[in-house]
């Protein structure tokens, strides 16, 4: 009988913090959407069209590969906007410059990047996103430096309040701008990559899946699988965001019914609660694959794992 008591007391404080915190996960989604909106389209949708207007400005776009992307040419994009800058700034005739200059101007893609200068000291990176082959969000950076020889600065932009863009640009902008361009795209298509594989997984499998949590960025994911056995727990942790496969995976199979009594009957005669078994061959295949893909892996094989866990067979 203190069993039983013991188990509804379990049973009503999980059901106090789930609802706990599906309240908080409410009012984050509400908070962020209201910082996603307003001002933020504004910037977004100004910078759009002069980013569109610079490069339909533009005399030809150059495809960059491998080492042509480098420290040489950035230099050589920062002193083009400085020159123009200072043409404009000294010339009596801006209508003379733009017919003289105007034309040498070029556009630069590098792999889902594209570079280009803007009007005065500014220089404009636009990352393209993708998933799966399919196009996704685009996102601005602009960048500004007073002089060829001050550092640059991140002026203004539109990647996600929740990626660490200021950290990155203390850490990277002033000693290495081209590896500050790049990892900022990394991040960007990393984040995009996490939050696209979570939504195919509602998409595919809502129906089968009793909760799922993720943090903004999605580096933090945990989702319950409810078999009519058992109930599996995954948590998944991305410490690394230019990653798109976790590095801490924990997933947890929960015995109910028929496994329940027969594993807490093994448990001993003190009627403790039952203890979670690890899946390590579903821990293996989230660590390797996307997550659509494992959860596919996981649901195939996962009546024969419990079998082996919770009827006498060794885990798997």
């Amino acid at each position: 009988m203190g069993e039983v008591n013991f188990m509804q007391e379990e049973d009503i404080r999980l059901e106090t913090t789930r609802a706990r915190f599906a309240n908080v996960v409410k009012r984050h989604a509400q908070l962020t959407e209201r910082l996603s909106r307003d001002s933020d389209k504004m910037i977004f949708e100004r910078l759009q069209k002069e980013f569109e207007a610079a490069r339909a400005s533009q005399s030809q776009e150059i495809n960059l590969d491998g080492e042509q992307w480098n420290d040489g040419l950035l230099a050589t994009i920062r002193e083009q906007v400085h020159m123009e800058a200072d043409r404009k700034a000294t010339s009596g005739d801006a209508n003379d410059m733009l017919t003289s200059h105007f034309q040498e101007k070029v556009t630069y893609r590098v792999g889902n990047k594209v570079i280009c200068c803007l009007e005065g000291t500014r220089i404009g990176i636009l990352y393209e996103t993708s998933f799966a082959g399919e196009p996704c969000e685009l996102y601005h950076c602009v960048l500004e430096s007073k002089s060829f020889l001050e550092k640059m600065t991140v002026l203004e932009h539109t990647i996600p309040f929740f990626l660490p863009i200021r950290e990155v640009e203390n850490d990277l902008l002033s000693s290495n701008a081209m590896r500050f361009i790049d990892h900022i795209g990394e991040l960007l298509q990393a984040y995009v990559d996490r939050r696209e594989q979570v939504r195919l997984v509602k998409e595919l499998y809502g129906n089968q899946i009793g909760e799922l949590y993720h943090s903004l960025p999605y580096h933090m994911i945990e989702f319950v699988l409810e078999d009519s056995d058992c109930k599996v727990t995954v948590s998944l942790r991305y410490p690394d965001l230019v990653s798109v496969l976790p590095t801490r995976v924990k997933v947890l199979a929960w015995p109910m019914h028929q496994y329940k009594k027969s594993h807490t009957s093994s448990a001993g005669a003190m009627g403790s609660q039952p203890i979670p078994a690890r899946l390590s061959y579903a821990e293996d295949a989230l660590r390797t694959m996307s997550l659509p893909e494992a959860y596919a892996e996981i649901v195939l094989n996962l009546q024969q794992a419990l079998q082996q866990m919770f009827q006498g067979g060794s885990p798997s």
